[in-house]
This record gives structure tokens, sequence and C-alpha cells, in this order.
């Protein structure tokens, strides 16, 4: 017992010894770790997460964002967490390093395999169970903090998404923190999850575009889809500003158009959409400038014409293609920044707007960064693109109200060089 005098604070309470402090200290935190179910997961933590495996560039910088992301949510759980992607690529590492963070700081957090807890909610039927059923499912969806390892790997049941659906209807209503993990696509989910996962302003969403860890993480995944190269000489040194050709009204309405595309280029952020009723007016030569840009500082820029996309598509039910849909698709969709040109000159067939809507709806709900041009007038573009191309709290919609360059669409800039918008 400390020496107080009396009407000191503590004065006449007994007091744990200093050499118990430690012993009591470990002995909590043991007890949360084992709460957490973690098992042999208690060693994955941010400091033994790697982002310096030889990736290219842009893949690099992508998973040095899902690991700030995550060690952001670690620091202050708040809203939900779900990390994306293929086998092996660290998000099961990422989730656990957030428990054992929690667990670390003196935070109860119970960390469990999808297909684990279905299981366990099973198992809590039986008479020899040691938990009733009624107190597993409490603990599970009112647990401080939840993590959810696999989600989409369960046996979907009847059973078993009702179970998950009322575990994630009380966390969502509850505002409870959660991390999910999962290699699915968030479309595949049973509508009821998928209408959670899908709330924007509650759900972060991260792609890991990482190669499978226990592979080395060797990249080979390499685009043959983006033309970029036969843009690179589009950059924004190269834009003709048209000061001293243009009315005054569309040459400051091309400079903002300009500046948009400066300011996107240094912070890639949502979605830039430009929007004209004239070709070759310098919609294609901005878009493509941005993709240059970025592409310049290490980020994998994709830039494709929409036809040639839906073309490229098609071609995979060719008997011969050496490649599928599902592989070109997921290129596009995750890509780091993906450049849209042309969109409306598409052929529009139900197959073709169905593609498309799913192309958006993926990129908008993952918050990629994304630049489309088009021709199409406003109330002639799909409804369901619409409400994402308009939605002013993602995407910056800008008219060019330039015309068309003179001739050609050749014209000399002020350094006397030829380029084509």
């Amino acid at each position: 017992m400390p020496n107080l005098a009396p009407g000191e604070p503590g004065f006449g309470r007994a007091q744990v010894c200093v050499c118990r402090q430690q012993t009591q200290e470990e002995q909590r935190v043991g007890r949360l770790a084992r709460m957490s179910q973690l098992g042999l997961l208690r060693e994955k933590t941010f400091e033994r997460y790697r982002t310096d495996i030889g990736l290219p560039p842009h893949k690099q910088l992508n998973l040095k964002l899902a690991f700030d992301r995550a060690k952001r949510f670690a620091e202050n759980p708040k809203g939900w967490l779900l990390l994306r992607g293929g086998y092996g690529c660290g998000k099961t590492h990422l989730a656990a390093a957030i428990a054992n963070h929690r667990i670390d700081q003196g935070q109860a957090s119970l960390f469990i395999n999808t297909p684990d807890l279905l299981d366990h909610l099973r198992g809590a039927y039986s008479p020899s169970s040691d938990t009733s059923y009624d107190e597993l499912f409490e603990k599970v969806r009112s647990a401080p903090l939840l993590i959810l390892d696999d989600l989409g790997t369960q046996n979907n049941t009847e059973w078993a998404q009702e179970k998950l659906y009322q575990i994630f209807n009380h966390r969502h209503a509850a505002q409870l923190p959660t991390v999910i993990t999962t290699n699915n696509e968030i479309e595949s989910f049973e509508h009821r999850l998928r209408s959670r996962l899908e709330d924007q302003t509650f759900v972060q969403v991260i792609m890991i575009l990482a190669p499978d860890y226990r592979r080395g993480g060797v990249d080979q995944d390499e685009s043959d889809l983006s033309t970029l190269q036969l843009h690179n000489d589009k950059t924004f040194s190269t834009f003709n500003l048209r000061e001293n050709e243009l009315p005054q009204a569309q040459s400051k309405n091309l400079r903002r158009a300009y500046e948009k595309a400066v300011t996107f280029a240094e912070v890639p952020d949502g979605w830039l959409v430009y929007q004209s009723l004239n070709y070759a007016n310098g919609k294609t030569h901005l878009a493509a400038a941005i993709a240059n840009h970025v592409a310049s500082n290490g980020t994998a820029a994709l830039f494709v014409l929409v036809p040639d996309l839906l073309d490229h598509l098609r071609a995979t039910f060719n008997p011969n293609s050496n490649t599928s849909l599902d592989k070109i698709f997921t290129e596009v969709r995750t890509a780091p920044l993906l450049v849209l040109d042309d969109l409306g000159t598409e052929s529009a067939t139900a197959w073709a707007r169905e593609k498309l809507y799913q192309l958006f709806n993926y990129r908008y709900n993952a918050q990629l960064p994304t630049v489309i041009t088009t021709t199409t007038p406003v109330d002639e573009i799909d409804p369901r693109l619409a409400s994402r191309l308009f939605d002013g709290n993602r995407s910056s919609f800008f008219i060019v109200e330039a015309p068309s360059f003179r001739g050609a669409g050749r014209k000399r800039n002020s350094n006397g060089r030829r380029h084509r918008h």
C-alpha cells in the first residue's frame, strides 16, 4: 500500500502492487485476444505488413493507400470498412491487424471467419453446447468491433443468408464499427446484404490490387486494353487554349475546362465528365493529358474508347479467345484511373447498356477515379448512367462550349507545333 497522508486520494484503500500490474494487464489483453478468436493471426500486425514487394508503382501506391486507411480505421473505428481483392492480396492481414491494434489498446474486437461463424451458430443449437444460440448471436451482432473475414465463401443456404442479414441489419442500424473482407464483387451478394454494403455514407470500400503474397507477390497483369500510348502527345503543355480565336465566353469556358483537368490530374478523386455537342474541341486531349500526367507519377491509367471496350468484351465470346470476359471486365472496373472516351458512340444494345451500367455502378460504389468524355445530349444519356454522372457529390460534370477546331481537326498551338484534338 502506498504511503499516503490522510485526506489524499486513495488513502486507506488497497491498491494493486506495481509488480502485479503488468501481469494483470497481460492477462486482460490475453482475455481480449482469446475472445477475438484470432488464434495464429495474433501475429498479423501493421508492423509486419509489407507494402514493398516488387509491385509496379501504381500497385505499390494502392497497397500503401489500403494500409493507411486500415490503420486510420484501427485508430478510430467508425462506420464500416470493406476490404476487397483477390486471394492472398493481404486483406485478412489488414483486418487482423486492425483487431490486434484494438486489443493492444485494451479494446474488445471480435474477429471471425464467416463460414466458421455460421458453423458456430449451427453448433449452438446442440444441447451439449457450452453457449446458447441466443447468447452467441447477441455477442456477434453487438460486438464493439466485428471483423468478418472471407464473406462470400460460406454455403449460401436460406438460413445462412437470413442470419447474415440479421447481423448486418442490426449493426448498420446501430452504426456499430465493422470490417469485412471478401474476394467477391459487391453485386454478387444477396440484395439485402448488398444494400447495406452499398451505403456510401457509412461504408468505405478499399479495392486491393496486389497479387497473391503466397506466390511471392509476382505481378504479371499488364493491360493491353489501354490506347494511351497513341495519345502520348496530348499533354497539358500541348493543349491549345485558343485564346486569340474564340469569343471571350467560349475562351473562358475552355480555360476552366483546362484548369479542372489540371486540378483533377494532381489529385484524382471522384469523377470528371466532359460533355459537348461538338467533336474535336479538346475533350479527348484534356482526358488524355490527365491520364498521361497520372501515369507519369507512377499510377496506372487505363484509357479506352467506349466502342473499343465493348468490342474487347464481345471478342471474349469467341471460342478461340485467349482471355475471359471476367478478366477484362475486372481490369477495367478496378483500374486505378479509368478514362472512357466518347461515351454514347457505342452500339446501344441491351447487352452494351447493361455492361456499361455494371462498370459505372462498380466504380461509383468503389469511389474509383474516372474521367469520361461524351457528345451525347444530357437528356439522351441512359438514366442509370446519368444517375452516376450527375451526382454532384461524386462527379464534376462540365460542358465544353468551344466549337470544333477548324480544318481537319488539327491546329497549331502557341509554340507552332501541330497536334490533333
